[in-house]
């Protein structure tokens, strides 16, 4: 899955530089990074493995957390709960929050960063 690496690398980098760009001007700009997530596009991935492999969505959709066994919350995210987070980081609750990648991913990534 290399463009999906660059992608979230390139991601990172652009917020980061974005952040060092307007220091001392109280504008923050941060990464929000969400992981599996109960979205249009994964949905329609879903239904149609499902359809392929003669399973449920519910079966593939476990499937798909299984090759993922770092998942602490086990299920997907929802669209909600990545809204949560941009909501708040956009928010004054937020003000010392800056050049940060922040994670919505069900803890997915094992490693702190």
């Amino acid at each position: 899955m290399i463009d999906y690496g660059m992608t979230k690398t390139a991601q990172l980098a652009v917020s980061r530089g974005l952040a060092e760009s307007v220091v001392g001007t109280g504008v923050t700009v941060n990464a929000v990074l969400p992981g599996p997530t109960r979205s249009e596009i994964l949905s329609n991935w879903v239904a149609a493995h499902a359809r392929a492999e003669g399973i449920t969505q519910e079966e593939a959709e476990q499937a798909f957390l299984k090759s993922r066994p770092t998942s602490l919350i086990q299920r997907f995210a929802t669209t909600d709960e990545v809204a949560n987070m941009i909501v708040y980081v956009c928010s004054e609750q937020a003000s010392a929050t800056t050049g940060a990648a922040l994670r919505v991913d069900g803890g997915v990534v094992r490693f702190i960063a």
